[in-house]
């Protein structure tokens, strides 16, 4: 399928920020995503946040993993710096990026099945380690690449579309990351635009690590094995003279919720998502209440979402390590090689 690139010429008057670049100027390629995709509307998101903030789009580092999700950062952005990293290792390569370059605002972009399954050592080790970075996971509780097995995200008892109920346990990545140290941990809804755009502005200026777990529904199908109606089935069955899959359109899902309600929201599959909004004196700065409020708020069935946790003073990796303050890809040979005179006294320090 061939996809017309967008157009270069835009409008003169429109608006524009501190910068004198306007919301086109934060944006990608096309979507390739399914119409509807809960994705699609957490990129207009950061698109949103990074214009509101002025940040300078050259000074962005975006990295992802593989899945859905991690597709997602070609279409905002398209003037930052990008790196697209194997299934589950995005935050290690953030984490030596940021080493050696730490002027650069670093947004880490992921899933589900990517930081929750295979990548999920990684995920813990980036946050314990307080790298300075802005991590969203795009939550649809499947995996959409390979068509919609649970992942490990997905409620116990949960039901797929063929009748086959989820028996494992869900990891919950909000609780986790409260646990391992993040400094600035909330949960959001992609459809809720008025909440996520300032949580992801908020996220972006922490100085620490800053996680945002934001679910986004999934609008495709499930093929399953054993359907003779699956893809792989007809392939096994069929002359391939090439491979197309169809996927019927969807709305975006759009709320609007007060502070302190529960909101019913239906997806697309007929499934009910029960979300509560923080109230307003909700005290984000208790990391134990946090923990408590989650656990009670998920026995009732509820989704909580809002700003859960943050950390007023937070420390990040590098002053944890006590870096150079210049960054590692500026330093001159003298820097980065001081003699075997500095070497016998680092190791001197270790016996």
């Amino acid at each position: 399928m061939t996809y017309l690139p967008k157009p270069k010429l835009h409008h003169p008057d429109l608006p524009k920020n501190e910068l004198g670049l306007t919301r086109r100027d934060y944006e990608g390629t096309i979507s390739t995503l399914c119409a509807g995709c809960g994705h699609d509307s957490i990129s207009a998101a950061i698109i949103h946040a990074c214009y509101n903030l002025s940040l300078p789009p050259h000074r962005i580092a975006k990295l992802s993993g593989i899945g859905c999700s991690s597709k997602t950062p070609t279409y905002f952005l398209g003037a930052a710096h990008g790196f697209n990293s194997v299934h589950g290792r995005m935050p290690s390569v953030l984490t030596g990026a940021h080493l050696a370059n730490r002027d650069l605002i670093y947004l880490g972009v992921s899933g589900d099945g990517d930081s929750a399954s295979i990548g999920l050592g990684q995920f813990a080790h980036a946050l314990r380690r307080g790298v300075n970075m802005t991590y969203i996971v795009e939550n649809n509780g499947v995996y959409g690449l390979t068509k919609g097995q649970f992942s490990a995200t997905a409620d116990r008892g949960a039901v797929n579309k063929r009748g086959t109920a989820n028996g494992d346990n869900a990891i919950d990545l909000v609780g986790l990351a409260l646990q391992l140290g993040a400094t600035f941990v909330a949960r959001s809804f992609s459809g809720d635009k008025a909440q996520l755009v300032p949580l992801i502005e908020a996220a972006l200026t922490h100085p620490g690590p800053a996680f945002i777990d934001c679910l986004s529904p999934c609008v495709t199908f499930n093929n399953h094995a054993g359907s003779t109606k699956s893809f792989d089935y007809v392939r096994a069955h069929n002359e391939v003279v090439n491979f197309l899959d169809v996927i019927s359109g969807r709305e975006p899902i759009t709320h609007e919720q007060e502070p302190g309600t529960v909101k019913l929201v239906e997806q697309h599959d007929g499934t009910v998502l029960r979300l509560r909004k923080l109230e307003t004196d909700y005290d984000p700065t208790d990391r134990a209440a946090a923990i408590d409020y989650l656990a009670r708020h998920q026995q009732a069935g509820e989704i909580v979402t809002g700003l859960l946790y943050v950390d007023a003073d937070p420390q990040e990796l590098h002053a944890h390590l006590g870096t150079a303050r210049t960054p590692l890809n500026r330093l001159d040979d003298a820097a980065l090689v001081p003699g075997a005179a500095a070497l016998g006294r680092i190791n001197a320090s270790l016996r």
